[in-house]
C-alpha cells in the first residue's frame, strides 16, 4: 500500500481532482453539486471515482445525511505534502538568489565595456 504522501500526489496528479479541491475550498458541498461541472465531460461514476481517489487520500471527508453525501475539504491532509515541498523551497531561493546576483554581475560588465567603447570614439 502506498504511503499516504504518495496518495496525496498522486491524488493531486489529476486537474479533475484539483477542480473539486478548488470548489470544496469554497465550502462544503454534495456529490451531485460537485458533478455539474464536469458532467458534459465524464459520467457521473467518473466523478464518483475521482472523489473516492480524494477521499483514500484523504483530502476529503465524506458523509451521509440521510440521502444526501456532503463532502469537505480535509486541507489537514495536505499539510504533509505542503511540508514536503517547502523542503526545497529554500534550495529554489538560493539558486534563484544566485542566478540574480550572476545576472547582475555580467550585466554590470556589459555596461563597463559599453561605457569604455563608447570613450574611443
Amino acid at each position: 500500500m502506498p504511503d499516504r504522501l504518495s496518495q496525496t500526489f498522486s491524488a493531486l496528479s489529476d486537474p479533475t481532482r484539483r477542480a473539486i479541491l478548488a470548489q470544496l475550498s469554497k465550502g462544503e458541498a454534495n456529490v451531485s453539486d460537485l458533478a455539474k461541472p464536469f458532467l458534459n465531460n465524464m459520467s457521473l461514476p467518473a466523478v464518483t471515482k475521482h472523489l473516492k481517489v480524494l477521499e483514500n487520500a484523504g483530502l476529503i471527508i465524506k458523509s451521509r445525511e440521510a440521502q444526501c453525501r456532503p463532502c469537505k475539504l480535509n486541507a489537514e491532509a495536505m499539510k504533509d505534502a505542503a511540508e514536503w515541498v517547502d523542503q526545497y523551497r529554500m534550495f529554489w531561493e538560493e539558486s534563484f538568489d544566485r542566478l540574480d546576483a550572476y545576472l547582475k554581475t555580467v550585466t554590470s560588465e556589459k555596461k563597463a565595456k559599453g561605457k569604455k567603447h563608447a570613450g574611443k570614439k
